[in-house]
């Protein structure tokens, strides 16, 4: 009865550290993400409508140009791994509307980094020099 007393002891200390996910919370991208991106191996160029370009406070994609609301980092095995909450909008023929959307950045391999809306839809992306623009 006592092993079950310390047991329960130390879950009811332990569960909340251990629940905590330490998210911490940022007003924009981290710098070592700013820069244009390319997908997989494609050649940077000017003009090209799958490079992503990401800034402290904005994101200009194939998806069109959002502004960064806040960004939230959470450790991760290959190193912190960065969710931007986006605010984009889209020009309609009628008005303007607003929509909400998240961008997940993970560093990976030979100083690429992934980039997609969830975890099951990342993209490999390269950095591209800024002379190729």
């Amino acid at each position: 009865m006592r092993r079950i007393a310390i047991v329960m002891g130390l879950i009811v200390l332990l569960a909340p550290q251990i629940a905590a996910a330490r998210v911490v919370r940022h007003g924009s991208i981290p710098q070592a993400y700013w820069g244009t991106w390319m997908p997989g191996t494609d050649a940077c160029g000017g003009g090209d409508k799958s490079a992503v370009t990401l800034a402290a406070k904005t994101y200009k994609g194939p998806t069109g140009s959002c502004a960064v609301e806040y960004v939230s980092e959470t450790p991760g095995a290959e190193g912190p791994i960065f969710s931007a909450h986006l605010r984009c909008s889209s020009s309609g023929a009628q008005k303007q509307t607003m929509s909400t959307t998240d961008l997940v950045m993970r560093p990976d391999k030979d100083g690429r980094i992934a980039l997609g809306p969830g975890f099951e839809t990342l993209v490999a992306y390269r950095r591209c020099d800024e002379k190729a623009k």
